[in-house]
């Protein structure tokens, strides 16, 4: 009797979740089907509706609204924010597991959005960043950092917070007070994710969102990454500039002495800038896009780089590469970093064979024995593993034969939560082609 008195005891006072959930006037609770709860038990945040059974609550909850979410025995999973449009109905922000050993974040969103910058903050100081060589990095990579639709990149004293989701969007003033409060930077960019907010129910025109940000957008602003100089728009691709690519730029630079390298989709000449660094004989970098070789040619200049080594080309790389092919011009190392080709899984196939044909065409500008570093940043392409399979494909249309030397991801301010493989987005692979 006493036993079972203690363990009904014990249970009570375990459950926070419950308990505070309870004191909570009009929270409403998304209950899942039998079967279904065990990947959020794992840590996954994003609750998709077709594992929903029921919405207890009168009325119902709106876009934004904090949730209770429980399992097919009416048992706490854990909390999160609903939407009621998108295909994620809850991104879950706590789990019940969790609100056991620390109730103060439960139901309340500022404190929970403090609890994880700060986490992110500590991890980013100790992997060294920022630093005297390296002041632009990732502070908050989305489910990596348990902020599902959330980015914050730092570009120096400037933040690029990058929107996708609708509670991002409403607790904005929120978010931006833990940015200033954690990095001291002096100016905040925010960025909407037009296209992703409107699968999230949200119409936000480009104008509306100019209006939004108080001050006007940054120019052009001047960054440090492992040494190299960069000029960076906020308001260029991404947040503006590739973070995730700092370990792999400065691995280029350890093998390019004295080669003759040949950058393509090159943008703002990240790869060019580090192979020219590591004493390349002579670089060339080619975009299609005007503005980012603008960017390119400035890196040159303020890093005091030799001209005459490097050049940077507004072209198409598919033609330029052809033409290169035409011509009997070959590289010692050639890197490929093309725009995503697989937003969806659904156009995994197509995306194949356009990965295939830019590599074999990559692959013959190469001298026997020369080096390619190709790149996929298709979340679809990485998870399902069919990369290097679509490089050997590409080496046969070629006519070439490949090693693999070294597969790589995302530099380590880009975590993966390993219960969220989704968010693994994008390999990097070095080859030698013969």
């Amino acid at each position: 009797m006493l036993r079972t008195q203690l363990s009904a005891c014990l249970s009570k006072s375990l459950s926070s979740l419950e308990d505070i959930a309870s004191n909570h006037k009009g929270l409403a609770r998304v209950v899942l089907k039998k079967g279904k709860s065990q990947i959020f038990k794992d840590g996954n945040p994003m609750v998709y509706s077709g594992a929903v059974h029921k919405i207890i609550g009168r009325p119902g909850p709106r876009t934004g609204d904090m949730v209770l979410v429980q399992d097919g025995s009416d048992k706490p999973v854990g909390w999160g924010l609903y939407n009621s449009v998108s295909m994620f109905c809850v991104r879950l922000m706590q789990l019940d597991e969790e609100s056991k050993k620390d109730s103060s974040c439960v139901l309340n969103m500022e404190k929970l959005l403090e609890e994880r910058f700060l986490n992110a903050v500590d991890l980013r100081k100790s992997l060294g960043l920022p630093s005297n060589n390296t002041n632009v990095y990732r502070l908050i990579n989305s489910e990596g950092d348990r902020l599902s639709g959330l980015i914050v990149d730092i570009f120096g004293e400037i933040a690029v917070i990058a929107s996708s989701a609708a509670w991002v969007e409403k607790y904005r003033n929120e978010i931006e007070s833990q940015v200033l409060k954690f990095t001291g930077v002096k100016q905040i960019h925010w960025r909407s994710s037009i296209e992703m907010l409107k699968e999230e129910g949200l119409e936000i025109t480009q104008e509306k969102e100019n209006n939004e940000n108080n001050l006007s957008p940054p120019q052009n602003i001047q960054v440090v990454e492992n040494g190299v100089k960069y000029r960076v728009s906020p308001e260029g691709q991404k947040t503006g500039f590739y973070a995730d690519q700092r370990e792999n730029r400065d691995f280029i630079s350890r093998f390019c002495n004295e080669k003759k390298v040949l950058d393509l989709y090159c943008y703002s000449g990240g790869f060019a800038l580090n192979a020219l660094k590591g004493g390349a004989s002579h670089v060339i970098g080619v975009d299609s896009s005007l503005s980012a070789i603008e960017l390119a040619k400035e890196n040159i200049e303020i890093n005091n780089f030799d001209s005459s080594k490097i050049s940077f080309v507004k072209e198409d790389a598919i033609e330029f590469m052809k033409r290169a092919i035409s011509q009997d011009e070959l590289f010692d190392v050639v890197i490929l970093d093309p725009p995503k080709l697989a937003p969806r899984k659904k156009v995994l196939q197509s995306a194949c064979g356009k990965y295939r044909n830019i590599n074999s065409l990559a692959m013959r500008v190469i001298k026997k024995g020369g080096f390619l570093m190709t790149c996929s940043c298709s979340g679809a392409m990485t998870q399902s593993s069919l990369f290097i399979p679509t490089l050997q494909g590409a080496a046969l249309n070629a006519g070439r034969k490949i090693t693999v030397l070294r597969e790589a991801g995302a530099a380590w301010d880009h975590p993966i939560d390993p219960a969220y493989p989704e968010g693994k987005y994008l390999t990097n692979v070095l080859l030698r082609v013969i």
